[in-house]
C-alpha cells in the first residue's frame, strides 16, 4: 500500500510541478517587472507616490529607496526578472516534453536555494529594519516559497539530490505533509507581519 501511495504522489508531483514553475515564474516575472517600472519612475520623479503606496505600512516607495532594495549594487527586481523568467521557461519546456540533465536540476536547486535565502533576508529587513512592506515584494515572497519547496521535493524524488540514509525518514515526512508545511510557512510569515505592525493594524479594527 505504501509503495502504491508513493508512486501516486510521485506521479502527481510530476504532473503538477511544471505548472507550479510556469505559473509561479510568470507571477514572479510580472511582479519584478512592475517593481522595475516603479523604480524607474522614482528615478525620474523622486517625489512621486507609487500605485502600490497604499498606507504607511504597505508602501513600495518606502522599501524601493532603501539600500536593501539594491543589495548587490543594482535593483533587486533585476534578479527577479532573470530568475523567474528561467523558472517559467523551465515549466513551459517540461509541459512541452523537454527533459533536462542532472546538472541542470542541480543548477535550478542552487538558484532556488539562493532565492529563498535572499527572500528570508529581505523579509527580515523589510519587517524589522525598514518597517514597511512592499506589496509586490510580498507577491515575490509568496511564489518563491512553493517554487523552492517543490523544486527540492522534485529533485529528491527524481534522485537528482542524493538523500543520506539517516535523513530518509525526514524526507518522507516532508513528502507526506507537503501541503501542511507550505500552509504553515505562510501562516508563520503572516503572524510575524501581524505582530510587528499590530500597532497600525489595530487602528483599522
Amino acid at each position: 500500500m505504501g509503495i502504491v501511495k508513493n508512486k501516486l504522489l510521485n506521479k502527481t508531483l510530476k504532473q503538477v510541478y511544471p505548472y507550479i514553475l510556469l505559473i509561479g515564474g510568470i507571477i514572479g516575472t510580472l511582479s519584478a517587472a512592475i517593481l522595475t517600472y516603479e523604480k524607474i519612475e522614482l528615478l525620474k520623479h523622486p517625489t512621486k507616490q507609487l500605485a502600490c503606496d497604499l498606507n504607511p505600512i504597505l508602501a513600495c516607495g518606502s522599501v524601493i529607496n532603501t539600500h536593501q532594495a539594491a543589495a548587490f549594487g543594482f535593483p533587486n527586481p533585476f534578479l527577479g526578472l532573470i530568475g523567474f523568467s528561467i523558472v517559467a521557461t523551465t515549466g513551459a519546456a517540461m509541459l512541452a516534453g523537454a527533459k533536462f540533465k542532472r546538472w541542470y536540476w542541480l543548477s535550478m536547486q542552487a538558484g532556488v536555494t539562493f532565492a529563498i535565502a535572499f527572500v528570508f533576508w529581505l523579509q527580515y529587513q523589510s519587517i524589522y529594519e525598514i518597517g514597511a512592506l512592499c506589496p509586490f515584494c510580498m507577491v515575490v515572497w509568496a511564489v518563491t516559497i512553493p517554487i523552492f519547496f517543490y523544486t527540492t521535493l522534485y529533485n529528491l524524488r527524481e534522485k537528482h539530490i542524493k538523500t543520506p540514509a539517516k535523513l530518509k525518514s525526514t524526507v518522507e515526512f516532508i513528502q507526506k505533509h507537503q501541503g501542511d508545511i507550505i500552509i504553515l510557512w505562510y501562516v508563520i510569515t503572516i503572524a510575524l507581519i501581524a505582530k510587528r505592525f499590530w500597532y497600525y493594524w489595530s487602528t483599522l479594527i
